[in-house]
């Protein structure tokens, strides 16, 4: 280990090693607010339509609170969302120098997304008490789409980096003649999108249901807690198998179009047919492989369905073109991580589709709703696992083939990147603690309120009090259930 770490640091200029750490620890920390930005209007939306198409109170109510939570989320996201922006242009200048009139268009993008969604969940918050019921309704339909906008243009951008088309290069080296639509729709765009679009909805589910989860193996069997695990986990459940072909499909894809990246993930070291599949495992130096599980011939046969398909190994390029034996086997583990939990949650969506459709109940073992509330989780590490093996196993290179990391990096010194770095844990460590708080202490408010609470009839209407989400709809309305 101290080795590996040793190479890292040597591997480039002084500035690239805490440059890396600390674009890793923003973007890894953002990362996990994304699934809740993209989907949660979406799944928020679904329960709202719910509501007013079956007049149900319910419905209704979980819609509105989640809207509460919606909004907390998306304050939080502009903040690691735009120190994520500043990021890119201090610490990467000469990417951006060189490559932002090429693929600049899907930030752009991004941002109109950003601004639009601001307003339609400051309308949705606003109009809970102040709007007829369906014109509500339809005035938020627009939230899903802006929400698929911005990750429209942030994968646009992701995917470029990892397949880059629609320029041509001058004599100095500096990109001519660029065709936004080609720089747009790469040929990793389609996979890259979809996988994403897709992760991040049944992320959100499992997540939100797992909430409800928790209330059930507590003893809160309400007509609420139902309601708000089954709406949810019903998404996520019905995605997760789609998920796994679509994740099966852009490996395809990065075996195609980006040959050493898929040797890498899969740490194949030399280029042959008939090539094992290594469940975890070591990569190193030498190209030997320690640990993990070996299945015969599985590799080619997943990359081209049959044992003959030719894998090219990462030898088969110099090691200043390709990903470290390190990083290799980081960006395998990552990858089998994802995987491994992916087929986890197929049968735990099984096993809930054979009871809904066989009994049309939920399942009655509480070892199920064990492993629901523990989804939500397993679900936000494959996102980082799946950023982590998009970008660790594209090095050296931060636009593949065109520029590598250490070019891109910023002059500022070490120790000036350093310090930046401690700074921003923990300013990070204060917004998400107090994030964490908010969303607790709006829990229990519920709580109190839903149950009746002496605590919570003193201090008045504790839904229309708090000040992070919008109210309910009469200030007498009854409340079902339990809260979250």
């Amino acid at each position: 280990m101290n080795s590996a770490i040793e190479h890292l640091a040597t591997d480039g200029p002084a500035q690239l090693l805490p440059a890396r750490e600390l674009m890793a620890f923003t973007l890894g920390s953002h990362i996990l607010l994304v699934p809740f930005g993209v989907a949660l209007p979406a799944i928020t939306l679904l329960m709202h339509y719910r509501g007013l198409r079956k007049g149900d109170p319910v419905a209704l109510l979980l819609a509105r609170r989640w809207s509460a939570v919606m909004a907390v989320q998306f304050a939080i996201g502009i903040v690691t969302g735009t120190v994520l922006s500043f990021e890119l242009g201090l610490l990467w200048p000469g990417m951006m120098g060189r490559w932002g009139d090429v693929f600049g268009l899907g930030f752009g993008v991004e941002a109109w997304a950003f601004f639009l969604e601001a307003i339609l969940i400051a309308v949705y918050l606003y109009g809970w008490r102040r709007l007829r019921p369906w014109t509500h309704f339809w005035l938020a339909v627009p939230l899903p789409l802006v929400a698929l906008m911005g990750a429209f243009g942030i994968v646009a951008a992701n995917s470029w980096m990892n397949t880059p088309r629609g320029f041509s290069l001058d004599a100095s080296g500096n990109p001519v003649d660029v065709d936004v639509r080609k720089a747009v729709f790469t040929p990793m765009f389609g996979p890259e999108y979809w996988h994403f679009v897709v992760g991040v909805v049944l992320t959100a589910g499992y997540v939100v249901a797992g909430v409800y989860a928790v209330g059930w193996l507590r003893g809160r069997r309400d007509r609420y807690h139902r309601l708000g695990f089954t709406v949810p986990f019903s998404v996520a459940a019905v995605l997760t198998p789609v998920q796994f072909m679509l994740g099966d499909s852009i490996a395809r894809s990065v075996f195609h179009k980006q040959p050493v990246k898929f040797a890498a993930t899969e740490i194949v070291w030399k280029t042959d047919t008939h090539v094992p599949e290594y469940m975890f495992g070591r990569l190193h130096p030498d190209g030997s492989v320690s640990g993990g599980i070996k299945i015969p011939q599985l590799d080619s046969i997943l990359a081209g369905f049959s044992p003959d398909t030719k894998v090219t190994g990462l030898s088969s390029v110099p090691a200043s073109d390709r990903p470290t034996a390190t990083q290799a086997t980081i960006a395998h583990w990552a990858f089998d991580t994802m995987v491994t939990i992916g087929s986890l949650l197929v049968l735990l969506a099984l096993w809930y589709g054979w009871c809904r459709l066989r009994r049309r109940d939920l399942p009655g073992s509480p070892w199920f709703f064990r492993c629901a509330a523990l989804a939500g989780g397993a679900c936000l590490l494959t996102v980082e696992c799946g950023w982590i093996t998009t970008e660790v196993g594209r090095q050296p290179w931060i636009v593949y083939q065109n520029m590598r990391v250490a070019e891109a990096v910023t002059d500022a010194r070490a120790s000036t990147l350093w310090t930046m770095l401690g700074i921003v844990v923990v300013l990070y460590v204060l917004v998400f603690g107090s994030f964490l708080t908010v969303l607790l202490r709006m829990s229990r408010r519920w709580r109190l309120a839903d149950e009746g609470a002496p605590t919570a009839a003193a201090g008045g209407d504790v839904e229309g009090d708090t000040p992070y989400g919008p109210r309910p709809l009469s200030a007498t309305g009854g409340r079902d259930g339990g809260g979250p």
